[in-house]
């Protein structure tokens, strides 16, 4: 049987996540991950300082299922199954030990899977005290009153055939990003409730949200009740690339990027399980995770007493939210949804639900039978001022925007989209103010001239003209009176 729940489906950062919540179950305030590499005889360690167990106590918590899913649960309780800390180390590793002080006194028991696949009966043997060999890594808990050791042994889930000592440093780096995102809660603050170090080095929160940036978009707290319990709901949309430097767009990409992190985060007393995903909702088939929508992301937060409402499995990586709650959280993501695409198509830019009748866009879509195409808006300030001016060379104009709207390389953009993870740069992005200035005068000075507008208007309505709405400080800056007009 143990054999066969050692394919259950845990990673290395989700076994030790398994782990890391008895920690917190145990109120601990600091909880140390030690990985020592020795090839096949590599260890991993997960030391805490909290409460501890007795004799009696940790007989139990190295019992299979030593607790019913059905048993009520502290509202604080992170655990449901009684099987986590067991078949989160077994998918990992083959001997199993777990010391414990509690009031000074050193308890440890062990599971060996060779000792018991050697058994020549169906007695289940759990061992007394650490493997021979293995007695230094309990001087760990030396001085203690309290905490508790949890050793993996014969790691041969992760030291696998042709594993080297740099793919274990790499894994170290993946279980600490996974870590930090799943107790990001816990770790954050100024007061936060534990410190999390692996190798003595601390591990530092990945809030999802990016909470703290000015350019957040968040929604208020809604509440939504069910059978087992109230469910709280927050929805974020994340600033575009151009509203942060490089270090925090990478950062806030989040373990797997930026596609792959968009959806809802399910989380059970402040404890991540779901990390990005849109739960299978969706009207008519279900969403999928796509460019335009990356920047959306949707805090849950269900209590432990809707576990079985919401469909939490063992490894507490998988949630399914409850029909009665299906619809209202389907309206919450579409609105989350549209307001992402809307920040990402636009740059970052603030635009008004419904679109911004007040501002001059060069481009705008055209729905018809056939689907959808993009036309250059003749009525564009730019746009109709060389219409107006054009004389007899109007209708060659028109033509030449005809074939640039039935030329836009639609696909080359989208194929560039998203294989680029990025939308290709346009607004005079990144070009020097001068190259900017260069444009916006020559059209101001057109509107004041022929269109015979005064300075003061004439900036008005390129602070809402695209893709000067972008550089308000430029267009203020503009004289009363263009030079080349002092000129004539």
């Amino acid at each position: 049987m143990i054999e066969s729940l050692r394919g259950l489906g845990y990673s290395t950062a989700t076994a030790l996540a398994d782990v890391i919540d008895n920690s917190i179950a145990a109120h601990a305030t600091h909880v140390e991950l030690r990985f020592a590499w020795a090839g096949s005889l590599s260890t991993v360690a997960i030391l805490d300082n909290g409460d501890g167990m007795n004799e009696a106590e940790l007989d139990i918590a190295m019992r299979l299922g030593e607790k019913s899913p059905l048993d009520a649960r502290d509202a604080s309780d992170l655990g449901r199954f009684g099987l986590g800390m067991k078949t989160a180390s077994f998918s990992q590793c083959r001997r199993l030990t777990v010391a414990s002080r509690k009031l000074g006194a050193l308890n440890c028991l062990r599971w060996d899977l060779d000792v018991l696949a050697s058994s020549e009966n169906d007695g289940w043997y759990l061992l007394e005290g650490s493997a021979a060999g293995s007695e230094h890594m309990l001087q760990a808990l030396d001085g203690r009153e309290h905490g508790t050791l949890v050793l993996w042994e014969l790691n041969d889930r992760i030291v696998t055939p042709g594993f080297r000592e740099q793919d274990f440093l790499d894994l170290i780096d993946k279980v600490e990003r996974h870590l930090a995102m799943v107790f990001h809660r816990f770790l954050q603050g100024p007061q936060p409730q534990f410190m999390l170090t692996i190798n003595d080095r601390p591990v530092r929160p990945w809030d999802p949200f990016l909470t703290d940036h000015p350019a957040t978009w968040s929604s208020p707290i809604a509440t939504f009740a069910s059978a087992g319990g109230q469910v709280e709901a927050q929805a974020h949309v994340l600033p575009h690339k151009d509203r942060l430097d490089p270090t925090a767009h990478e950062n806030a990409a989040g373990p797997d990027g930026w596609t792959a992190q968009q959806g809802f985060y399910v989380y059970r007393n402040r404890r991540l399980l779901l990390a990005g995903s849109w739960l299978g909702l969706g009207r008519g088939r279900s969403w999928t995770k796509e460019e335009a929508h990356r920047l959306a992301r949707i805090r849950l937060d269900i209590p432990n007493t809707a576990d079985s409402e919401w469909k939490i499995d063992i490894r507490k990586s998988t949630a399914r939210p409850p029909v009665s709650l299906r619809m209202p959280l389907t309206r919450l993501a579409e609105d989350v949804r549209e307001r992402a695409r809307r920040v990402f198509a636009h740059r970052g830019k603030a635009v008004k639900a419904g679109g911004d009748k007040s501002l001059a866009e060069a481009w705008h879509a055209e729905h018809f039978r056939g689907g959808i195409r993009y036309r250059i808006d003749r009525n564009h300030p730019a746009v109709k001022s060389v219409l107006d001016d054009a004389g007899p060379l109007k209708a060659d104009i028109g033509v030449m925007l005809r074939i640039l709207e039935e030329t836009i390389p639609v696909q080359r953009i989208w194929l560039d989209t998203a294989e680029a993870k990025e939308t290709p740069r346009t607004g005079f992005a990144e070009e020097p103010p001068a190259e900017v200035l260069k444009v916006l005068s020559t059209f101001y000075k057109n509107m004041i001239r022929r269109r015979g507008l005064s300075p003061v208007r004439a900036r008005e309505l390129l602070l809402r003209t695209e893709p000067f709405d972008a550089y308000p400080e430029i267009v203020r800056a503009l004289p009363d009176v263009p030079e080349e007009l002092q000129q004539d």
